[in-house]
């Protein structure tokens, strides 16, 4: 807490101005967009079936819940910019946090581009496809126009535009679509549930037929988190709450209650109409892809059943108002996120700044610069991107409730404790899931997903060392378990990958020798006797499956050279450091002047010694303090760079003199210097040598100095100061001796 305060300045210019409502919408916008209305029946009713889907969103929503109270939690305390970062930062470390700023930009820009690439499939659903000119290219299948690009590009450039020039009209626009799809949906929810009543159309099968009931909630409960990430992004807004902050629970709760309530709406939509020739919901969900236009939309086709032209239009509206508040609420969290580690050195500078209404124009710009591509990668490559955020956002949530377990046990909390070890157990149990997908026979992301993690994962190995190698605060880099927890990460996810492409090769062989069984191969295949076709299929999976271990070889080789470089590279900051606080140690502990011990060292050694006397430890010594005589008449007569240069004569003669014990300069002329062994066994010689050639510089008009000295007597000496006292009194009465043999007496 002490170190989150001495940082909290640095975002005290984001001034506060979002209210409760705006902070809901905020949330609520973020959480739902696109998918809700047009990718929820084939990722939800298609695996669990109306039943199944709604259980395993109430899973998810008390799930939510959990999380939404650590947040809360979190943000009463840690009330900054940077949401999850900024708490992790503070609990954690640097290291952790850049982890989590991590994955967690991943996470926010996928559901940005998701929802900004979906400008076009609009078009084509409901606009006749006016935006279909200039073909350009075909990526994974999908069709990639000039036109959509560009139309993509300009909806990103508004909301950026609008992001930039005012967080109030920001703010504004965001309630207003956020009432518009809340009341559009729920509208259209009633009115096709009342419609319903009077035909015959039922919502039976509950389940998919001939499937485990609890597997199709269970697997609805596991990619749960991606129908409701986004909903905490307004964490990364604390720092501009025009409210307190204790009532943030309260918003993410509502904002949570009203999302699971609209897909609810939706997914009992879905299964209220289906056209004719479809025998069932069910059938209707599977032949999807035959139906074009509303009719390959089910939740627009129930609308246009129930409501006519007009149900469209106002579910036409809200998907529109879903797609733009997600828009809004993703750009205004990376930006808000990428503003925040820019004040830690992870982005450039110039990211962190703020325009004269307080915005961080720089970092919503690139987000922006970062989007343009985007529009020209297809729909099917940013499908790809978005399934990343389910597995994302366990981990993200899994790091919220290890923070929240963490601070609640340094404050004695145990309910709060408690909670958070249970969402950690939970979570994990997800993660499982989501990272085992064979384990459990169960493939709810694509293969291709695991490919981007693990490159992203590995991408961040490498930008890591560039923050390390830049790291002049020397925040990063002393957590060496959360890189080597990353690198199991990246091998698992490249061992998943490449399990799943087998798996996938496996079947595209078993298809090929079914077709070749039934005749349908094509004539080359059909040329060939089983046993060759068979030993053509061996080697084609032979030679995959030597890929694939080349591929995980390769990728933890390359991970473990990041690693080391990034080791390398922190161990050269320590080694400045090491070097910085050396060259700082000496330059503290020696005197700059005269090139002996400093008072510091002599104060530090005055405390060892009194520590060994303390303990019945010390052992012999003798103090000899020394005194320079006539320094004043010098500095009056010649000047003060003369009385420098007299007392570094003063301090040669006294060093050459005991030239086997340390001399400390305790003051202006004044020295001490503690004698042992060899020096000790032959102290009286060498103060008499003092005295000798004191009074030999008598005559000469050279340096005189005054020394006296006195032995530790562990019978009487309590503290080194007792010796020091005596051989300083003895000093005095020296310093008075040669004076009266004609020393010079102006000191």
């Amino acid at each position: 807490m002490k170190k989150y305060r001495e940082d909290a300045s640095r975002t005290a210019k984001l001034q506060p101005y979002l209210s409760p409502l705006a902070v809901w919408a905020l949330s609520a916008g973020s959480a739902i967009g696109w998918g809700a209305l047009v990718v929820t029946s084939r990722t939800y009713l298609s695996q669990a079936g109306p039943m199944g889907s709604i259980l395993g969103l109430l899973i998810g929503f008390a799930m939510m819940l959990m999380v939404a109270h650590h947040y809360h939690f979190l943000a009463n305390r840690y009330p900054g910019t940077g949401g999850l970062y900024n708490y992790v930062k503070y609990i954690f470390g640097y290291d952790r946090a850049f982890l989590v700023a991590w994955f967690l930009f991943l996470v926010y820009i996928a559901i940005f581009w998701a929802n900004a690439t979906s400008i076009p499939l609009f078009a084509r659903y409901f606009l006749h496809g006016v935006l279909r000119f200039g073909y350009l290219y075909t990526v994974f299948g999908f069709e990639v126009y000039m036109g959509e690009a560009l139309a993509t590009i300009a909806v990103i450039a508004l909301v950026g535009l609008l992001c930039v020039k005012s967080k109030r009209a920001t703010a504004r626009s965001m309630e207003a679509l956020a009432l518009v799809f809340t009341a559009g949906i729920t509208v259209c929810f009633v009115a096709v549930m009342i419609g319903r009543r009077a035909t015959d159309f039922s919502m039976d099968p509950a389940f998919i037929p001939d499937k485990d009931a609890f597997r199709q909630v269970a697997r609805i409960a596991f990619i749960s988190p991606w129908a409701f990430i986004g909903f905490e992004s307004v964490s990364h807004s604390a720092a501009e709450y025009h409210f307190k902050h204790s009532d943030m629970f309260k918003v993410l709760v509502i904002s949570l209650v009203v999302t699971t309530a609209l897909y609810i709406f939706i997914l009992l939509m879905s299964v209220s109409a289906y056209p004719e020739g479809c025998a069932s919901w069910l059938d209707y969900i599977r032949r999807l892809d035959e139906f074009e236009g509303i009719a390959g939309l089910p939740a627009f086709y129930a609308a246009n059943y129930y409501m006519g032209i007009k149900g469209v239009y106002i579910l036409m509206a809200s998907l529109m108002a879903l797609v733009l508040t997600s828009l809004i609420g993703m750009l205004r969290a990376v930006s808000r996120l990428c503003y925040a580690v820019a004040q830690d050195s992870i982005l450039p500078e110039p990211i962190a700044h703020l325009n004269d209404k307080q915005i961080p124009a720089n970092a919503i710009l690139l987000v922006m610069l970062i989007s343009l591509p985007i529009p020209f990668l297809g729909r099917t490559t940013i499908g790809w991107i978005v399934d990343t955020t389910t597995i994302g956002a366990t981990i993200l949530y899994g790091f919220a409730s290890a923070a929240v377990f963490k601070a609640a046990k340094q404050e004695g909390g145990r309910w709060d404790r408690g909670l958070a070890a249970v969402t950690m157990v939970i979570l994990l149990v997800f993660l499982v899931f989501l990272l085992f997908p064979s384990f459990f026979s169960d493939h709810t992301i694509e293969t291709e997903t695991y490919a981007l993690m693990t490159v992203w994962s590995l991408v961040g190995l490498f930008y890591f060392n560039r923050v390390i190698r830049k790291d002049h605060a020397r925040n990063f880099g002393k957590a060496i378990i959360v890189w080597m927890a990353l690198l199991a990460f990246i091998v698992l996810m490249a061992m998943t990958w490449t399990e799943r492409a087998s798996e996938r090769r496996a079947n595209v062989i078993i298809d090929e020798i079914q077709s070749y069984m039934d005749g349908t191969a094509d004539s080359e295949t059909l040329a060939m006797d089983v046993g060759d076709l068979i030993e053509r299929e061996r080697v084609r999976f032979h030679e995959s499956d030597n890929l694939s271990g080349l591929l995980i070889t390769s990728l933890f080789g390359l991970s473990l050279a990041v690693l080391l470089a990034n080791y390398l590279s922190q161990q050269k900051w320590e080694k400045k450091a090491t070097e910085e606080r050396d060259r700082a140690r000496t330059a503290a502990l020696t005197d700059p002047m005269t090139g002996v011990k400093s008072k510091t060292a002599y104060l530090m050694r005055e405390e060892e010694l009194d520590g060994m006397i303390a303990g019945g430890a010390a052992e012999p010594f003798a103090v000899a303090v020394c005194d320079v005589n006539g320094l004043k008449y010098v500095n009056d007569t010649f000047g003060h760079k003369a009385g420098d240069d007299h007392i570094v004569k003063a301090s040669r003669m006294i060093c050459d003199i005991f030239n086997h014990s340390p001399v400390y300069r305790t003051g202006g002329d004044e020295f001490v210097a503690i004698l042992t062994g060899r020096d000790y066994e032959t102290r009286d010689a060498l103060l008499s040598a003092l005295h000798d050639r004191s009074v030999r510089h008598i005559g000469a008009g050279d340096v005189v100095v005054s020394g006296g000295l006195s032995d530790f007597d562990p019978a009487g000496d309590a503290r080194f100061h007792d010796v020091f006292e005596r051989a300083d009194q003895r000093m005095y009465r020296e310093k008075q001796a040669l004076k009266e043999m004609g020393a010079v007496t102006r000191d």
